[in-house]
């Protein structure tokens, strides 16, 4: 039995307190599920509690819990208060969405904190909370694992000159396993379905975020930029920090697809029981555009043509 429908249900989202996390706690509560969201950032969860609160269908429950997804002891704790807040032994939906940028270069040393950062974010996060609401997921009726991975978990790049390896290796791990998934829980838990999204560019702030998780690392920057031939020998400290924030802002402004659209296409592919959710016009194009030549997908004429047809808008994505 798949899930169909969402009012009475209860979910589970992480990294809820910003960009596709919130829209999905508010969508879900405003359609009648409880919901049990974590972020690390307690300020940014409220906010979007008290958003989805004003939206929530009467007598939704939701919850907060300040979580970091990468400590599997901290995830079984939250788990253990899922349980507890919401008075049930299971969960129906798990919205494994949390996920960093950064660590672009696994041949630079000086990345390698950066680089372990945003895997275990972007996948250790993802399979802590897999392994720690399984039994949950697995004693309801009907449930759902819906982990987000990124058009970068089938096409690993953003660009020329622009390595960005942690994070597509990441997700290029969260798309493996959610797909091998479907045969495990299609043998031992056939009323679970597991659902890996794909989305491509989000007006989110994800870039934002990262940059606050990684700190600023100028000297790194000019390096990166140094090798894209981009001389910052003129510019200071405070001007390059304020062109990162630019290009992060214009990364969540410009972005051809809004965090509400993509948790809308969410919610309607996981009822409707897609495995596979793209999300957004460029993530079609990108799928479609590797499917059909593979071997040419990280040449420079093949990006470039992607950027040409407006698929590549912002740097950095």
């Amino acid at each position: 039995m798949a899930v169909t429908e969402l009012a009475g249900r209860i979910a589970v989202v992480t990294g809820g307190g910003t960009g596709m996390g919130r829209e999905l706690v508010c969508r879900l509560a405003a359609a009648g599920a409880h919901v049990a969201a974590c972020d690390l950032n307690t300020e940014t969860l409220q906010q979007a509690i008290d958003l989805a609160g004003a939206r929530a269908a009467s007598g939704v429950r939701i919850t907060t819990h300040q979580c970091d997804v990468t400590d599997a002891d901290a995830v079984a704790a939250f788990a253990a208060e899922v349980a507890e807040q919401h008075d049930s032994d299971h969960i129906n939906l798990l919205f494994n969405n949390a996920g960093v940028g950064g660590g672009g270069s696994f041949v630079i040393d000086d990345q390698r904190e950066a680089w372990d950062k945003t895997f275990e974010v972007c996948w250790n996060g993802v399979l802590n909370c897999a392994r720690a609401f399984m039994d949950m997921l697995v004693r309801s009726d009907a449930g759902a694992m819906v982990n987000t991975a990124s058009i970068n978990g089938f096409w690993a790049t953003i660009g020329p000159g622009l390595p960005h390896t942690s994070y597509c290796a990441a997700k290029f791990a969260v798309k493996g396993f959610t797909e091998a998934l479907m045969q495990d829980l299609a043998l031992h838990a056939p009323h679970v379905s597991a659902h890996v999204v794909m989305p491509g560019h989000i007006g989110t702030e994800i870039a934002r975020n990262s940059f606050t998780t990684h700190g600023a690392d100028i000297p790194l920057i000019r390096k990166n930029m140094q090798a894209r031939g981009i001389n910052l020998d003129g510019f200071s400290d405070e001007q390059i920090e304020g062109f990162v924030n630019d290009r992060n802002t214009r990364f969540r402004d410009d972005a051809p697809t809004t965090a509400a659209q993509a948790a809308e296409v969410i919610l309607s592919d996981v009822l409707a029981g897609r495995w596979r959710i793209l999300v957004g016009d460029d993530a079609y194009a990108i799928d479609e555009a590797v499917r059909a030549d593979p071997e040419a997908a990280y040449t420079e004429p093949f990006i470039e043509g992607l950027r040409d047809q407006g698929h590549l808008q912002v740097l950095g994505r």
